[in-house]
Parts: C-alpha cells; sequence; structure tokens
C-alpha cells in the first residue's frame, strides 16, 4: 500500500471523487437487486469499516483541559487524542491507532532496507555483560545503561544498541566468504536507555522503538560504499514521508568509528544545536565544530547559521573496532580468513512518528505525513434525529464500499459512527486526529444532483437522479 500511497497519493482527490461516485452507486444498485426475490447474486466477502465509537482511544485530557506544562507539541496532541498513555517516567502505552501509523512506518523502513540488500533479524533485548566488556564499553556506557543480576549473579543489561551482540553473531560464523558480503543484517525492536530527566514524550524517553542495521563488508572501500547506499536510503524515506531534513556532520560519541552523521528534522524543540552554511550546503552539529566558528571549512566564503533539530537518525563507519575485538572474520578471494569491515545504522521510529507530528502540525490539530497517516478517509453519517437522518444508510454503505472498490484503500476508511453528536463536533474531532480526508453525508447526499462534501472541498457526483430517488426510498 506505501508504494500505492507513495506514487499515487497527489492524485487521491480524484480518484476519491470518481470512487464515491461508483461506490455509492454499486451499494445502490445492489440494494435494488437485493429487494427482488427473483434475482440471485453471489456475495463477495466485504470487510466492514472500524467504527470511531470502538477504537480505543482514551483522551488524557478531559474537556477544556490544556496541556499544563507540557510544552512539546507532538506530546501533548498525541496524549490529547489518545495516541499514547504514559505509564512510568519515559515509558508509554501505544494505542491502537498510533500503533498503525507505527507500523506503517516499519514497513516503509522495511521497503527501504530490502532495497540495499538489508535482511530483517531479531536479536535478545537481554544482553549478557561479558559482551560489552569484551569491547569495552560495559563501562563506558556509565548510568545510561539498564544492568541487572539474574538469580546465578550473572551481569546482563536491557540492550540501547546491539554492536556487540551482532558481532558476535558474525563472529560464530566460521566460515563466511567474501561472496556473501555485504552482509547488511538489521532489526526493529524496543530500545532502553537510562534517561536522567525523560522528557517530551516519544522524543526522549526509556524505552523506544529502534530500527538498527548493521554492515559486515570486505575492505574500508566497500564498507563507505555500503554507508553512502544507506544514508541515501535514510534520505528516501525522510523524501517519501514528505518531511524536511538535513544531513550533519556528527560526533562517534561512545558508539565509536572514525565517521558519523546525524539525520534532523529542523525543530524549534530540538535539542541538538546545528550549523548551517547557507553557500554550499554544509552541516554539522556544533558538537563537531570549534567553537566560535563562523566560517564554512567546507566552501571557505560561506556564513555559518546556528539552527535546532530533532535527531532521527545516526549513521557510524566503524572500521574494524568491533570485528577486530571479537575475531569477526570472513574468507577472502585468497581464501584466508580477513576482518571484517564494519557500520552501524540507527533510526529512531517512534521518534520519526512523534518528530513527524511536531514539525507538521498546528497548535491543536495534526497533520500526518500521508504514507503513514492511521486512516485514509473518515465518513461521517448525519446526526440522528437531524433531517439528513435518511442518509445515515448511505454513509454506512458507502465508507464499506470505499474500501472495496479501491483497494488501495481497504481497511483505510473509517467510520465516525457517534451519531448522537453533532456533524460539526465531529468535524472538530476529525480535524484534531489529522484524517486526510473527511466525507461527509449530509442533506444534499439526498438530492437529485446527490453531493458529499470532502473537507475541504465539496465533491458532486452526477448521473443518479431518478434510480438513486427510488433506491434511497428503500433503503
Amino acid at each position: 500500500m506505501e508504494v500505492f500511497m507513495h506514487h499515487c497519493h497527489h492524485k487521491l482527490p480524484t480518484l476519491l471523487s470518481r470512487t464515491l461516485f461508483k461506490a455509492v452507486k454499486r451499494c445502490h444498485i445492489s440494494c435494488a437487486i437485493q429487494t427482488s426475490p427473483l434475482v440471485s447474486v453471489p456475495s463477495k466477502p466485504t470487510i466492514p469499516p472500524p467504527l470511531v465509537s470502538r477504537l480505543f482511544q482514551p483522551s488524557n485530557f478531559r474537556e477544556g483541559q490544556e496541556g499544563g506544562d507540557l510544552t512539546c507539541r507532538s506530546q501533548r496532541l498525541m496524549l490529547q487524542t489518545g495516541l499514547i498513555h504514559p505509564s512510568n517516567p519515559g515509558c508509554f502505552y501505544y494505542l491502537p491507532v498510533a500503533l498503525r501509523s507505527m507500523e506503517k512506518l516499519v514497513r516503509l523502513i522495511d521497503e527501504e532496507m530490502h532495497a540495499i540488500g538489508g535482511q530483517k533479524i531479531d536479536m535478545p533485548a537481554l544482553c549478557s555483560a561479558e559482551l560489552w566488556k569484551k569491547s569495552g564499553r560495559w563501562e563506558l556506557m556509565g548510568k545510561e545503561m539498564f544492568r541487572l543480576l539474574d538469580r546465578h549473579n550473572a551481569e546482563y543489561c536491557l540492550g540501547p544498541t546491539h554492536e556487540e551482540a551482532v558481532t558476535e553473531l558474525f563472529a560464530s560464523q566460521t566460515t563466511i566468504s567474501y561472496r556473501k558480503l555485504p552482509l547488511l543484517l538489521y532489526q526493529v525492536t524496543r530500545k532502553f536507555r537510562d534517561e536522567q530527566k525523560p522528557k517530551f514524550g516519544l522524543l526522549r524517553g526509556r524505552e523506544f522503538y529502534m530500527k538498527d542495521m548493521y554492515s559486515f563488508d570486505i575492505n574500508e572501500e566497500a564498507a563507505l560504499q555500503t554507508y553512502h547506499s544507506v544514508c541515501q536510503s535514510y534520505g528516501r524515506i525522510f523524501d517519501r514521508l514528505g518531511l524536511k531534513w538535513v544531513q550533519v556532520q556528527a560526533a562517534t560519541g561512545n558508539i565509536g568509528g572514525t565517521l558519523s552523521h546525524e539525520f534532523q528534522l529542523p525543530a524549534d524543540i530540538g535539542e541538538d544545536q546545528l550549523l548551517v552554511c547557507g553557500n554550499c550546503g554544509f552541516s554539522a552539529n556544533i558538537e563537531t565544530m570549534e567553537q566560535g566558528q563562523t566560517e564554512c571549512s567546507q566552501c571557505q566564503t560561506g556564513t555559518l547559521t546556528e539552527s535546532k533539530g530533532i535527531e532521527v537518525g545516526h549513521t557510524f563507519y566503524l572500521g574494524a573496532k568491533y570485528s577486530q575485538a571479537f575475531k569477526a572474520l570472513f574468507v577472502n578471494a585468497s581464501n584466508v580468513p580477513a576482518v571484517a569491515e564494519m557500520g552501524c545504522f540507527g533510526l529512531g521510529v517512534t521518534r520519526i512518528l512523534a518528530a513527524s507530528i511536531e514539525v507538521m502540525s498546528s497548535e491543536d490539530a495534526i497533520r500526518w505525513p500521508g504514507l503513514i497517516a492511521p486512516y485514509q478517509v473518515c465518513v461521517l453519517p448525519p446526526k440522528k434525529g437531524s433531517k439528513a437522518n435518511e442518509a445515515t444508510l448511505v454513509a454506512e454503505k458507502l465508507s464499506q464500499s470505499l474500501g472495496n472498490s479501491l483497494p488501495n484503500l481497504r481497511g483505510e476508511v473509517v467510520l465516525d459512527d457517534r451519531v448522537q453528536m453533532t456533524i460539526g463536533k465531529r468535524l472538530k474531532d476529525a480535524k484534531i486526529l489529522g484524517y486526510p480526508y473527511v466525507v461527509v453525508v449530509g442533506q444534499k447526499a439526498l438530492e437529485d444532483l446527490p453531493s458529499f462534501e470532502r473537507k475541504p472541498e465539496l465533491l458532486r457526483m452526477r448521473g443518479m437522479s431518478t434510480l438513486r430517488r427510488r433506491i434511497i426510498r428503500k433503503l
């Protein structure tokens, strides 16, 4: 579905308009046929649309309550709309609507990782201290690492990252041929870091989802080719999400290596200070530059300006830092064991989810990247007891027919069946939740020239006057 939405998302309004006409005509004709006992039509399996009244989406704010000291827009909106629910500091429940969006994001990431040869695995979250001591990082990680003892007093940690584990996995295979390289292994799992001050909701937590990939190559040249290939794939992911991003020179930190870049979303709430050259586009995290430096070292003529960003991705060329320590060897073309060159590449899955809401939304309404909106279409039937009450069944049939008429919308249409509420109140809820398309079925759906409102435009569907009037009566 992501492929379709990527290539055709800009055509969706036209497709939706055409599909609305076909879907309503189909459901009306179907209803007319069903009223005749003389005609037998084989039924096709249909998927009933999800009902808003049944969604587990508890708001964490009472009516009229503000977000209090929640200064982060994404945190406030995600709590207000019931996308997440706080557990303990830095940890959250991911509720059904947020999980739908996150699963779409993971599928998008999977698609791009597979395109460059990535193979998905799943490594234990519980990691032995022996591995970390072997790399020298057991003490280096300090208090950020969650550490524990089992009943036998053996030391473990909850993995904040998996360089040691994946290198040990590679090293255990003693006969890997150079023909199998580059080998790119990745996972999408929960990570754990004992943040001193968790804040900003999913932007800085103690438990979060991350995509981490690890590469093994025959030499430095090949490893750098892999490095740039992964960086390009990250750029494609952010482009497909419609996010403004910048790739900046970064420090290697406690991961290590000799080359590193961060992928940042410019945002005032961001905790990273960036320097960007307006002349050549050179960008760097300020921690990699000399204090007070204003001249661009790359083009020598541009001026560096300071901005803030939210880090959503980080890449490292590791060289032989881990492979040497763990004796991660492969058999080269001369049939001689050689040490693999490595890279590691992270994407903050839950951070991308929250950061996209942070940078794209207004203060009072979510705006999703189209590819990862939890649902694409929300259909609003008229209020119960209103003059347009007869159109309720039309709305129900329409919401069911849309997904079946346009396969790429299958499962993407939700029906707001809370007909005890006014259209205005439900429209307000739909705006806050950020449905890309909202179809309002009201009085005009019963006219000779029927029309449905698709916010913000009005759709008119012609050619259904006499037949439609007759069928509507039967409905």
